[in-house]
């Protein structure tokens, strides 16, 4: 990284981990997409090198350890790498390899990209409505394992400082709860929404969303929406409007000469019921988004990003019944779980949904598979080795090697739209060509 922007060289070292289970097929596939790639776009100006380091089974098998030191240190020092898949060791100690290197690194980030490709199977109706980037916080909510067993000595002090110290009677069976910490701060909401609004505005995007359930857990979920909307209108002011914002201008465009007072009334429909504080309030907000008519007003608006906000529940149900609705969408851990797997099955399942996890201001990202080992399957050359695959060709957008990207992407939508594909999209497409792993890269590649 300098001066906040990743430089990189023409022979880049990237590290891998090929995964367990189905990984070592999937790798492999992916590899050779990924080299061809790049030999087509730049004719051998540039080239990866690829650099294996191990986790998960196969560093267990070799090394006794599930996340040796020299694979954290691996990706701390060549900053981008790409991993397939992992289990989860047994036993204690970690409990999730994925969520080990997001905490070591940092990768507040995780992104997942969400696109239909045009003739993959789908459950809905109108899956090509699906377009969506999804910025999960990765570090905090639930997902941060504060939490402590029933009936463990640590759970019963927890529960005697809430229920003594802080006063708290509302934990249902006391005696016989587990507890759990939810921390949401606003420097991770901040970073969060930061990189969330320079993605969208970079990718022409027309607006970003913020997803949470802050109509019941207010100072949680609630402050992370006050946050986004807080990032977005102070440090993009000129870029940006809300959604609220845009109703008021809209309507003194239309009527240059409607009052305050009308223009509340617009706004919020149940302004008359509302008492006098409240009501001027709102008057107070539309006074101070007039101010923004210079910038915004005249219809200019409509060009900005627009910025607004959508409860978790609510989304989960648009997103299946209005998907164009959505663009990007910032969102914490839980949530961004949910949404993102939600989101896979409507455009074929997380066996060809990319995902990566990104600190954008060391630069350090780890592009990954969003899918399981599937060890039933391993060494058949069988499952679909899409997701990797796509990962990839958002690692090497995000070291601005466009080209291959573009590459990639063609030849995959291609080999789909001719029906050569592996027997997950074959079994539900009719008049398909049944391809193992290995040859749908080589068919992904012939369609370059």
């Amino acid at each position: 990284m300098q001066n906040g922007v990743l430089t990189v060289p023409d022979n880049p070292i990237v590290p891998f981990i090929e995964g367990d289970g189905t990984g070592p097929d999937i790798w492999r596939a992916s590899q050779r997409v990924f080299d061809a790639a790049v030999e087509k776009a730049y004719s051998g100006k540039r080239k990866v090198i690829w650099k294996e380091v191990f986790a998960g089974e196969n560093a267990f098998n070799r090394y006794g350890e599930w996340l040796p030191d020299a694979t954290v240190d691996a990706f701390k020092e060549y900053l981008v790498g790409i991993k397939g898949p992992l289990t989860t060791p047994v036993g204690g100690g970690i409990r999730s390899l994925n969520v080990a290197l997001r905490q070591i690194l940092d990768l507040y980030v995780c992104l997942r990209p969400v696109k239909y490709v045009s003739g993959v199977p789908s459950p809905v109706k109108k899956p090509e409505a699906v377009d969506m980037v999804i910025f999960r916080e990765n570090t905090e909510d639930i997902y941060a394992g504060i939490e402590w067993k029933e009936g463990s000595d640590e759970v019963k002090k927890v529960v005697k400082f809430i229920q003594e110290e802080m006063g708290i009677k509302k934990i249902r069976f006391p005696e016989t709860s587990g507890i759990g910490l939810k921390p949401i701060s606003k420097e991770g909401s901040f970073r969060l929404a930061k990189a969330a609004i320079e993605y969208a505005l970079v990718e022409g995007r027309k607006s970003l969303t913020l997803v949470h359930k802050g109509n019941i857990m207010k100072f949680t979920e609630g402050a992370f929406k006050s946050w986004g909307y807080e990032m977005a209108t102070s440090q993009f002011r000129d870029k940006v409007v809300t959604e609220r914002e845009s109703w008021i201008i809209d309507n003194k465009d239309r009527n240059p000469n409607i009052s305050v007072e009308d223009n509340a009334k617009k706004v919020e429909p149940g302004y008359p019921m509302m008492t006098e504080s409240q009501q001027a309030d709102i008057r107070a907000e539309v006074e101070k988004t007039l101010e923004l008519m210079p910038t915004h007003g005249n219809g200019q608006w409509k060009q900005k990003l627009m910025i607004k906000d959508s409860i978790a529940d609510i989304t989960l149900q648009q997103v299946l019944t209005r998907a164009s609705e959505f663009d990007v969408i910032a969102t914490m851990n839980l949530n961004g779980d949910y949404l993102s797997d939600a989101l896979a099955a409507q455009v074929g399942g997380i066996g060809i949904a990319p995902g990566a996890n990104i600190n954008y201001i060391t630069g350090h990202a780890i592009f990954e598979a969003t899918h399981g080992t599937a060890p039933k399957y391993a060494g058949l050359d069988k499952v679909n080795p899409g997701s990797v695959i796509l990962s990839g060709a958002m690692m090497f957008k995000y070291m601005g090697w466009n080209e291959v990207h573009d590459l990639i992407w063609k030849g995959l939508e291609k080999s789909v739209s001719i029906k050569k594909v592996t027997y997950d999209f074959e079994r539900l497409m009719e008049g398909a060509t049944l391809l193992k792993c290995s040859e749908f890269g080589d068919s992904i590649i012939a369609n370059m």
